[in-house]
């Protein structure tokens, strides 16, 4: 009789607890997750126009750690998005189908430019934040190396 006069009170505080609890904040309430990038060569305070570690081995590890702590709560685990924020893998693939090798680089380093402005300054349209901005959270090298990930990540259909 009293043990299950203790699971009856244990269960109704577990309710009462449950009842009064704050809703839960959706995307973007989250505190930002400090990337480790001290493996990875420093760049400086200058920001590359293109990205510096496209297909760094260390790189690609470090930045698929970066977006799953950072970014995937909004454009999914694994990059593969559920439908609130874009779905990174087909972020350059416009760039997969040029046939002229001049073109095609050029179209990788004008979507680099548009991934790292997008990363630093974040998106606000209307007044609505619809991405925060990620400067002065994330270094420089943890952000190229979210893109070297990404670029793993790539669906070219």
């Amino acid at each position: 009789m009293k043990i299950s006069l203790t699971l009856c009170s244990l269960a109704a505080a577990m309710i009462a607890v449950v009842m009064h609890a704050p809703p839960a904040a959706a995307h973007g309430d989250v505190t930002p997750q400090p990337v480790d990038t001290k493996s990875l060569p420093q760049l400086g305070d200058g920001w590359r126009d293109e990205n510096p570690f496209r297909g760094n081995k260390e790189a690609i590890r470090i930045g698929s750690s970066a977006f799953n702590q950072n970014c995937a709560r909004c454009h999914g685990i694994e990059a593969i998005s559920g439908g609130i924020a874009p779905d990174l893998r087909k972020l350059d693939r416009d760039c997969m189908g040029q046939k002229n090798e001049t073109k095609r680089q050029d179209c990788f380093k004008e979507i680099d430019q548009y991934f790292l402005t997008s990363a630093r300054h974040g998106k606000v349209r209307n007044g609505a934040v619809y991405m925060p901005p990620f400067e002065g959270t994330l270094s420089q090298e943890a952000m190229w190396s979210i893109k070297a990930y990404l670029e793993t990540r790539r669906e070219t259909k």
